[in-house]
């Protein structure tokens, strides 16, 4: 953990923000239970261990500025404002999900929160997150995008083209690169050449890295980027160096062939973004232990009965089987805009 005092102006930004990590935590923790039990439908990838990168960046966000997610979006959904209720549902299938069920837990999105929704095709939203950026600077509104990505993505030839465009037209996006250290199944240093970073920096974009453990070192870095993205001096670009603790998604139990135990176990006892922060806390007299373990139980009990509600919910009707999946000609006519 940074060694940074504690500058907020209210302490309870920082208690929300441990609230909101442990919140991902233990909603992650109960959605792999909920597929190893097989109560839940398809696969889902794992955000634990990444806690402070959704956080740290959403902390410095308004409602109106937006994000778009990857296929590990949990967390991302989290920081920027969703509710247990509803995002269970939403894995569960249920009519009172997000997507009233039908995005599953790769494709949830919350509009009024001012998220877009994350995506489950490796760096798809990278060109939705430009686009909002462009549509923000075009109405003239200060609102900015970041766009998550892993670091797989940055194979991906979108980004190229997106970061020309926000680069030639300023846009205010912030392209964050959770780097996690393994594309799928692969060591990133096996499949990537060079630096991520410099990668950005060709397209004379102003790029940083940071400790993606370090909740405090992440949200002081979005903050200043934020402010400046918000006056026209976007767009940047930050890697942040991060570890999922779980596998590439929750099918993939046997690691063993391509990271060791060790490795897992040096990152969840000394890098844990929950635990450093917590002692960081306790360290600076803004909680102590009885209080944050009373908060971490008021969470638990919460997303075991939002668990509880989301099984008991119904499902989506099946006359709605093409709601909101084809455009209603009719409708699109008289707005003039139907091909």
């Amino acid at each position: 953990m940074s060694r940074a005092k504690a500058k907020k102006s209210n302490v309870d930004d920082y208690l929300r923000m441990y609230r909101q990590m442990a919140r991902i935590r233990a909603f992650e923790d109960n959605a792999n239970q909920l597929y190893l039990s097989a109560k839940m439908p398809g696969l889902t990838h794992m955000y634990s261990g990444e806690e402070a990168v959704a956080v740290g960046i959403c902390e410095a966000l308004r409602v109106t500025d937006k994000i778009t997610s990857t296929h590990r979006g949990h967390g991302h959904c989290v920081a920027k404002g969703a509710e247990f209720k509803e995002m269970f549902c939403e894995l569960l299938g249920k009519e009172e999900g997000y997507c009233r069920g039908k995005g599953g837990s790769m494709h949830i999105a919350d509009q009024s929160n001012g998220n877009l929704g994350a995506n489950a095709i490796v760096g798809g939203s990278m060109g939705i997150a430009t686009g909002s950026a462009f549509t923000a600077k075009l109405l003239g509104k200060d609102d900015v995008t970041v766009c998550f990505f892993g670091d797989g993505a940055t194979a991906q030839g979108l980004w190229y083209e997106v970061m020309n465009m926000a680069a030639l037209w300023k846009l205010p996006v912030i392209y964050a690169c959770e780097n996690n250290g393994y594309s799928e199944y692969t060591r990133t240093d096996e499949i990537a050449a060079g630096s991520i970073v410099a990668r950005a920096e060709a397209f004379g974009i102003e790029s940083h890295q940071v400790d993606g453990q370090d909740v405090l070192a992440v949200n002081a870095l979005t903050e200043k980027l934020v402010a400046r993205a918000r006056k026209g001096e976007g767009p940047f670009f930050v890697e942040l160096k991060t570890y999922r603790y779980h596998g590439h998604h929750v099918g993939d139990i046997n690691r063993d062939y391509y990271r060791s135990k060790d490795e897992e176990k040096d990152w969840k006892e000394n890098r844990d973004p929950i635990i450093r922060f917590r002692s960081w806390l306790v360290e600076q007299g803004i909680a102590n232990e009885a209080e944050i373990d009373a908060m971490n139980a008021e969470i638990a009990d919460d997303a075991k009965a939002a668990v509880d509600y989301a099984l008991a919910a119904k499902y989506p009707d099946s006359t709605e089987v093409d709601m909101h999946v084809y455009t209603d000609v009719k409708h699109a006519l008289a707005r003039g805009d139907a091909r």
